[in-house]
């Protein structure tokens, strides 16, 4: 029987508001600004608390939530 291994999580939060001169447009904008979260997400540049997100011209555009923790213990029953 294998030893009972920690749980970690990550909660997120994310509020964006981005306009553009057409809904394809927008909709464009706001999928980028998704993707630049989820690169810097992946690369660990993000910490506890709220951070700034900012559209294509540096303009803050909404802010994105996390929070890393660890939870409960579970045993692993494959092994």
């Amino acid at each position: 029987m294998s030893e009972p291994q920690l749980m970690q999580y990550i909660e997120c939060n994310v509020e964006l508001t981005c306009p553009g001169p057409s809904e394809n447009v927008a909709r464009g904008w706001t999928a980028a600004a998704l993707r630049k979260i989820a690169s810097k997400l992946e690369r660990g540049e993000y910490q506890d608390g709220h951070h700034e997100v900012t559209g294509r011209i540096g303009k803050k555009i909404g802010e994105v939530y996390f929070d890393f923790s660890e939870g409960d213990y579970f045993e692993d029953s494959d092994t």
